[in-house]
Order: structure tokens, then C-alpha cells, then sequence
């Protein structure tokens, strides 16, 4: 595949990270429109978009950082290539990082955050699909061995030093079923976000699609790397999977309408007045006489 998508002289331009930032453009854009349909501030949605992004990019990196700061002490000059390196638990520290700013912006912008949430589901997923895009050619979170006709074979050893991906092996495209995935998935929520119910039911959608997504194709990816748990039996992102299908369940399940205060007191009667079958309550008059 192609894990450098050109060069400039001797700067290489990773694919990866192409893709990503086109994502994340696409994503910027189609977040303006989707916060108009929900009837949110668009600058707001805005700024609470690049804040996440740069809080995720910023806790991943510092994460890597740390964990190799001995090495890199020795090398300071290796950190130039921290951005190529890819890693599930980075991915997920990102996540917490970015959701955790998104959240706390919200909270200060007074956004709702069931509505917000709705707002960035398909504008989320689409930006992962470019994502998984990315990593295909890149060889990030390659898939399992396989003689299929549709295989895909790692030859650049870019990809083995940067993802990990095998060299001659010929696996499973699995980035490009996720891609897919999340593709219909975001086509899905957009086109049903004018119609959705309540806020919030836009979130649990997401949820569940993107959990039974995350779940199946991890089916056809190498578990390298991405934990074990259950004997096996499951790995780390499918366990979180699993956990996203419980939540969105709830976040869809009805929910009762909370009591809504009458916005016009009742009228009282007047002391020792009875009012009849039929009969109207004594009304004030609306304006009174002025003493002199």
C-alpha cells in the first residue's frame, strides 16, 4: 500500500495523515450544516469541534511521550515522527481527552448536550471513515491473514516501521469495511436527523451502529496489540463495543416526558362566590379605578 502519499524534497507526506485532516475538514463542514438542522449556535459547534480535535491530538502525543521519554531523551530528534505512530490505546486516550474538552466547552457554552451530541453523530462518523481510510493505506490496524481475492499485501517498510503492518503477507482490507461502515453510517444519521423524536435519540443511533460496526470488524483485524480479554474470546475495542450497544439501548428506550409546570396559574375564586355547572369564574377587572 502507500504509506507516503508524495514527497516535497526530503518531507515525506504520510497518506495517513492526509486523509485524516481531510476528514476532519469534511467533518467541520458537514457539523455547520447539522447544527443548523438541530438549531444550535454553529459558531459554538465550531469551536467546540477544534477544541476536542486539538485536546485529542495533544493528550495521544503526550501519552507517547511519556511512556518513551527515556528513549527520546536520548533522541530528541525522534519526536518529529511521533505523529506516524498509531496505537489503539492512544486512540483512546484521544477520545477521553476530546470528549472530556467537548463536554466541559458545552457545559460553559450552555449547550444541550443531548442535542449537541446529535448534532456531531454523522459529522463523527464521517471523519472516521476518512480515518479508516487512512490507516489502509497507511497499514494501521491491519486485518487478519487472507487468501481472499480482495487481499491487500504491505510491502513498504514505512508501514512495518510506523504501523507494525507485515511486509508480503497478504491480509484482510478490514480498514476498508470500517470505512464503509462508518460511511453509511453517517449517510444514515444525516438523512435522519430532521425526523428524530427527542434529543438524544440521534447519540443512541450512533451508538448502536457504531458499536455493532466496531464489533464485526474486529472480527477480520489482528488482535495485536489490542488486548485480550475473556480467554480471548473478545478484545479490547469489541468490549467497548458491547458497552456502546448498552448505552445507545438506553438512550433510545422511551423515556417518560418530564412534568411541565402550568404556565398560567390557576384562577382562584373569590371568597364566599360559588361557580355553577356552567358557570364562569369571576374574572378581575384588568385595569382599576386610581384613588385621588
Amino acid at each position: 500500500m502507500y504509506p507516503v502519499l508524495f514527497t516535497i524534497g526530503s518531507i515525506l507526506i504520510p497518506a495517513y495523515g492526509v486523509m485524516a485532516a481531510l476528514g476532519v475538514l469534511l467533518a467541520l463542514l458537514l457539523a455547520q450544516r447539522t447544527a443548523r438542522i438541530v438549531g444550535l449556535d454553529t459558531g459554538a459547534v465550531w469551536n467546540l469541534c477544534v477544541l476536542s480535535i486539538f485536546s485529542a491530538l495533544v493528550a495521544s502525543r503526550l501519552l507517547l511521550v511519556l511512556v518513551n521519554w527515556s528513549v527520546l531523551r536520548l533522541h530528541p530528534s525522534w519526536m518529529l515522527g511521533l505523529a506516524m505512530i498509531h496505537h489503539p490505546l492512544l486512540a483512546g486516550v484521544g477520545v477521553l481527552a476530546g470528549s472530556l474538552a467537548a463536554l466541559l466547552y458545552a457545559r460553559r457554552r450552555k449547550l444541550p448536550l443531548a442535542g449537541t451530541a446529535d448534532a456531531l453523530a454523522a459529522p463523527l462518523a464521517l471523519g472516521l471513515a476518512f480515518e479508516e481510510a487512512g490507516a489502509l493505506l497507511a497499514g494501521s490496524g491491519f486485518g487478519t491473514e487472507s487468501s481472499a481475492r480482495w487481499a491487500v499485501t504491505y510491502t513498504n517498510p514505512l508501514a512495518a516501521r510506523w504501523s507494525g503492518a507485515p511486509l508480503g503477507v497478504p491480509v484482510h482490507p478490514v480498514q476498508a469495511y470500517a470505512s464503509l461502515a462508518w460511511l453509511a453510517i453517517a449517510v444514515s444519521l444525516y438523512i435522519w436527523l430532521p425526523a428524530r423524536r427527542r434529543s438524544g435519540d440521534g447519540s443512541g443511533l450512533w451508538l448502536l451502529l457504531a458499536g455493532a460496526a466496531i464489533y464485526l470488524t474486529e472480527l477480520w483485524r489482528d488482535h495485536e496489540g489490542r488486548g485480550v480479554m475473556l480467554g480471548g474470546a473478545l478484545d479490547g475495542p469489541q468490549v467497548a463495543a458491547v458497552v456502546m450497544v448498552l448505552l445507545g439501548g438506553l438512550l433510545l428506550m422511551e423515556r417518560k416526558k418530564p412534568v411541565e409546570s402550568c404556565a398560567i396559574p390557576p384562577l382562584r375564586q373569590k371568597e364566599g362566590a360559588r361557580v355553577g355547572h356552567g358557570e364562569s369564574p369571576e374574572l378581575p377587572a384588568k385595569n382599576e379605578a386610581t384613588h385621588v
